[in-house]
């Protein structure tokens, strides 16, 4: 077994197979950040969304994703040449790795691809024993990897380091420009019959942490997909008026199951209702 993933699975409070489903894919994601910082992947990109928020921020939820924005506008950008160096910067770290594109339409903004980590034997002899028995050694854990070729102005970055599983250093949205993103994502993600409980539970945490909103971002987000009508300028009481409008048609059942498979305690999900989210919004910030 590799001592470097004995070592960062100690960390993680793993009781269910399915917890430690995830705590492998974190691990996963983890490498991946290290391995794309050394190939130069972050001088034209940044890193944000839910994973962005737990790594870099503590968010206590999984997340499946790896999604990054370019910081600008880059004609001819593509993922391919980042692939191979990663590839060897997992291999380092005994995993080995398919890439899978994504079809999308030729003038999609958002080029994607399957990160799979296949593990060799002894990474996945860990959950090996009888009551892991449903974890075996040729499992693929799939991470879905985005890169937005089509930013959204305003953004604010920053730099931060890691230690863990070798030092480096990654750009990534500042937190302000973060909770712009997730709130993007409540006013604008067409839930219909699967409603995304995680952004709610990622709202909750920012706004229990005093992060303000980045309007200038925010409206440049929700002008890109003309999903909000806001006038000229977006004021913060323009942002609570369309928040309330939608807590108040959220179907919070829906919510709550599917937030509940990714966070540690499911309990906190029980006070989530239209009156809950309508008076917290009250104590939301701009920047």
């Amino acid at each position: 077994m590799n001592e470097l993933i004995l070592q960062m699975l100690a960390k993680y409070p793993a009781n269910s197979l399915y917890e430690k489903k995830n705590a492998l894919r974190e691990i996963i994601q983890e490498m991946a950040l290290c391995g794309l910082a050394r190939a130069g992947f972050f001088k034209h990109t940044a890193f944000y969304g839910g994973t962005a928020l737990r790594i870099f921020y503590g968010l206590d939820r999984f997340s499946e994703d790896l999604d990054f924005s370019l910081t600008e506008i880059t004609p001819g950008f593509e993922l391919k040449p980042f692939f191979p160096v990663l590839e060897k910067e997992l291999h380092a770290f005994g995993l080995n790795m398919e890439v899978q594109e994504k079809e999308k339409p030729s003038d999609a903004r958002i080029q994607s691809a399957f990160l799979k980590g296949n593990t060799k034997e002894q990474l996945l002899l860990v959950f090996g024993d009888e009551p892991l028995a449903g974890i075996h050694a040729g499992e693929k854990i799939k991470i879905k990897f985005e890169v937005d070729t089509d930013p959204p102005a305003y953004a604010g970055f920053e730099h931060r380091y890691r230690m863990l599983p070798a030092p480096y250093e990654i750009q990534l949205y500042d937190a302000p420009s973060l909770f712009a993103g997730k709130l993007h994502a409540i006013l604008c993600r067409n839930w219909q019959s699967r409603v995304k409980g995680r952004d709610l539970y990622d709202y909750v945490f920012l706004l229990s942490r005093g992060i303000p909103v980045k309007l200038a971002h925010l409206q440049a987000r929700l002008a890109q997909n003309a999903c909000l009508d806001l006038g000229e300028t977006l004021s913060l009481e323009k942002l609570k008026e369309a928040l309330v409008q939608r807590f108040e048609r959220i179907n919070y059942r829906l919510a709550r199951e599917d937030a509940a498979p990714f966070v540690r305690d499911a309990q906190a999900l029980a006070v989530w209702s239209p009156a809950f989210f309508i008076e917290i919004t009250d104590e939301l910030k701009a920047q």
